[in-house]
């Protein structure tokens, strides 16, 4: 027996400090990658697919997102915490509206709509890797639910993408969300790392992708990989200008890195090559300079 689709949860609370600088000018879902602003295809994919009511997680840059209310009719819902908790505290601030229920991060590009109606089952989308892998591995056990997480492994399904959870599903996650949302420990947890610790509980399989249909982000180097107008076009003020005062392209700086303040929380600045030199670039100062 299907499940028909409630609902879509798209979280694009956090602040995705790691695709310096460009997130630092602007959200990561809403940059535009190969013509179409990211959060914007999958909010269409969702809508093409069927699924009508689609609530939007913000927190970090909040008000660029306001204009998807009238413009593509969704629910934006506000996350207080997204400063200082992991995206489990997305998952808290929708709580209400979970049921069977699409849980998707706004930053995700597919290529093909993996989007539909009615579904299965519950289950977290998976790529396969050959060879060895940092990424969050899944195991399944005879009945075909996952049994096992293990965050690195090798030759193995991993966690990519969107997830869907059903009413059931739903509804013991929120159990155990409310039950552990206020011990220290959670706070920086990832809601998979909730899920991790209770698989006997929460029952998903995977639902199987090819390496060429999901696509995450994590690096503007990793997106000029995938869209290479960015390669020579950055769309960063701070990286135009430093390109200008250097006297070199745009495509001549990568490895582009975060730099975080003493406590590892805060992302205060990146460091990038040039050349076979590395610089700092600190947020708030108008020079670089070489490390």
């Amino acid at each position: 027996m299907g499940y028909k689709v409630d609902n879509a949860i798209i979280m694009a609370a956090g602040a995705s400090s790691r695709f310096a600088p460009l997130s630092y000018e602007i959200p990561k879902a809403l940059i535009t990658v190969k013509g179409e602003v990211l959060l914007e295809r999958q909010i269409r994919q969702l809508q093409e697919a069927g699924i009508s009511k689609i609530i939007v997680v913000v927190g970090y840059m909040k008000e660029r997102f306001s204009y998807l209310t009238e413009k593509m009719g969704v629910k934006i819902v506000e996350n207080n915490a997204f400063n200082v908790r992991n995206n489990n505290s997305s998952i808290y601030a929708v709580r209400e509206y979970l049921g069977n229920s699409y849980i998707c991060s706004a930053d995700n590009y597919f290529t093909v709509n993996p989007f539909e109606k009615e579904v299965d089952d519950a289950y977290y989308a998976g790529v396969y890797a050959s060879g060895e892998t940092r990424e969050w591995c899944m195991e399944t056990g005879s009945d075909g639910y996952v049994n096992h997480v293990e965050i690195g492994g090798e030759n193995a399904w991993y966690m990519l993408g969107h997830a869907f959870w059903n009413e059931t599903f739903s509804r013991k996650f929120k159990e155990i969300l409310l039950r552990e949302y206020d011990l220290q420990e959670t706070a920086d947890k990832l809601w998979e790392a909730i899920y991790k610790e209770h698989l006997d509980e929460l029952k998903l399989k995977i639902r199987h992708y090819a390496d060429d249909f999901i696509f995450e982000f994590d690096s503007l180097d990793e997106l000029r990989t995938f869209d290479s107008s960015y390669i020579n076009d950055t769309r960063s003020i701070i990286l135009k200008r430093i390109a200008s005062e250097l006297g070199c392209l745009e495509g001549e700086i990568t490895d582009i890195r975060e730099i975080k303040d003493e406590a590892g929380i805060q992302a205060v600045g990146f460091e990038f090559m040039y050349g076979s030199d590395i610089y700092e670039y600190f947020y708030g100062q108008k020079n670089w300079r070489k490390r």
